[in-house]
């Protein structure tokens, strides 16, 4: 008897995988392959989309073979690198330039021009974002002033784009044999195009960017009940299989996560962090330096929307010690040189390698390593730095607290770092609330995975979702009042050592 399974693929910023899920969520069967950084200069990032393609078709064999043929997919879901966006040919399939990754930071220019005197949140009350190189919107503005035809083959209907589910389901459907051109909900409001309200395309933001609609992806809920299209059997799946799932990376980790209630929130330790609070189905702007966005959506339900923060240093901090520093060999190590001191020893580390993110949004801040004696060891260095990335995400909290007016419980937790136990209890500490690390960290595949099997009819209802989360383990608070705020009046003096170094 064969095992029902879903597919799904999570085309990331390094790599693209295939993950096989049981319904219970276990994991049958996983293909991943890395793809190239492509920097042509200095703060430019880009991916070969056709690479991409060519790696999903091959992950996806490696997941079906590695699970065997006892397994029959019956849905397939696509998670992604959000704000990276691609330009192909209609009729061809080829793209006209390499895709513009997300940390791109080329379109500076474009976001000031189209700022003008209104400043930066010139649009951030339609879109809930501030104007930034970060979103997919000012890429392709860049790619329509700087690619030779491009502006005309737009114009004519043959040139057309998407974030990379967009590709990925496109060539999965078809291609230029009738795919399906969408893009989610989730994807969409990070282009700066979409209404949060209406959930559509807004013609006066598209006319102020200067972009034909034409080009466009539908934008369609997260979970779609009715297939946008189905896997071509002469592709790699080697069957029609419904195409019924598509979220952004970091709300797919939301849904993987089953924060379905106002109020719940993820926080994914990465590279950096990403902090997502479920906010209901009505957006919330943020005063406190955070981006209104879409959570998810289900056929058939409202739109469910999220506050988001975003860390800018998180893992790469314990990479930065391991690479530059040289105080550990490998990253995992950092824990067990953490746990050999007491506590910091008095010394804060603010890892403002880059700027600031959220809440402070501070690019002028610079890295600062603060309250150092005879008495601190590489020991208190690498508490500090692991206690760094607590504090940045807990600035992210309070900043989520204040904007929502929700007052934040248990906060579940995924990513690589989420393995670290003592990083995990200090967030207890910081954040007062229990933190809750699921059985399953592969969260983001999931939920894009969970998201199809909701299309597909394969989960009833989002309490059936619930049912399969498990907890591996809750980190309680066990650090007083008076020591929490005595750690905190620290870090505020360190952070402001930080600030105005450019």
């Amino acid at each position: 008897m064969s095992t029902a399974c879903i597919a799904s693929i999570d085309q990331g910023t390094t790599s693209t995988r295939c993950i096989l899920f049981g319904l219970d969520g276990s994991i049958l069967g996983l293909g991943q392959k890395e793809h190239r950084q492509i920097y042509p200069q200095p703060g430019w990032v880009e991916h070969d989309a056709a690479e991409i393609w060519r790696n999903t078709q091959t992950v996806i064999r490696e997941a079906r073979i590695a699970a065997g043929e006892h397994v029959s997919i019956a849905a397939v879901g696509v998670t992604n690198q959000r704000e990276t966006l691609a330009v192909w040919n209609r009729k061809s399939g080829a793209p006209y330039a390499n895709a513009i990754v997300w940390q791109d930071t080329r379109t500076q220019a474009i976001c000031d021009r189209l700022a003008g005197d209104a400043g930066t949140e010139r649009f951030q009350a339609q879109t809930g974002l501030p104007l930034a190189t970060y979103f997919s919107g000012p890429k392709l503005v860049w790619l329509l002033e700087n690619v030779p035809g491009l502006r005309a083959a737009a114009e004519s209907g043959e040139a057309i784009c998407g974030t990379m589910e967009s590709w990925i389901l496109w060539n999965l459907s078809g291609g230029p044999d009738g795919g399906a051109h969408i893009t989610d909900v989730t994807n969409a409001s990070r282009t700066m195009w979409m209404d949060l309200n209406k959930l559509a395309w807004e013609p006066e933001l598209l006319e102020a960017f200067g972009v034909p609609a034409g080009m466009l992806p539908s934008i369609v809920p997260s979970s779609a009940k009715t297939p946008w299209g189905y896997t071509a059997t002469s592709g790699p799946f080697e069957a029609r299989l419904p195409l019924c799932g598509a979220v952004g990376d970091q709300q797919a980790a939301l849904i993987g996560q089953c924060c379905f209630e106002s109020g719940e929130a993820k926080n994914t330790y990465g590279t950096g962090c990403f902090l997502l609070l479920n906010t209901g189905q009505t957006p919330v702007p943020s005063k406190a330096g955070l981006l209104t966005t879409v959570a998810y959506q289900f056929e058939g339900s409202p739109a469910v929307y999220a506050l988001e923060g975003s860390v800018a240093i998180a893992g790469a901090l314990i990479q930065w010690l391991r690479d530059n520093l040289q105080l550990i060999d490998s990253a995992p190590e950092v824990e067990a040189l953490a746990r050999s001191v007491a506590d910091n020893g008095g010394v804060y580390l603010v890892p403002a390698f880059t700027g600031l993110f959220a809440p402070h949004w501070r690019p002028d801040a610079r890295g600062v390593l603060c309250g150092l004696t005879q008495f601190a060891t590489k020991a208190h260095i690498a508490r500090a730095s692991l206690e760094a990335v607590a504090y940045q995400v807990h600035d992210v909290l309070v900043a989520m607290a204040k904007d929502s007016g929700i007052a934040l419980g248990t906060l579940r937790v995924d990513g690589g770092m989420a393995a670290n136990d003592l990083l995990m209890q200090f967030q207890a500490d910081l954040h007062g609330s229990p933190v809750i690390r699921p059985t399953v960290l592969e969260t983001t595949a999931l939920g894009a995975a969970y998201a199809a099997g909701l299309g597909a009819g394969l989960f009833s209802n989002l309490e059936d979702l619930r049912s399969h989360w498990r907890v591996e383990r809750t980190f309680e608070p066990a650090m007083s009042a008076e020591k929490r705020d005595e750690h905190l009046a620290g870090w505020h003096k360190a952070l402001e050592r930080s600030f105005g170094w450019e």
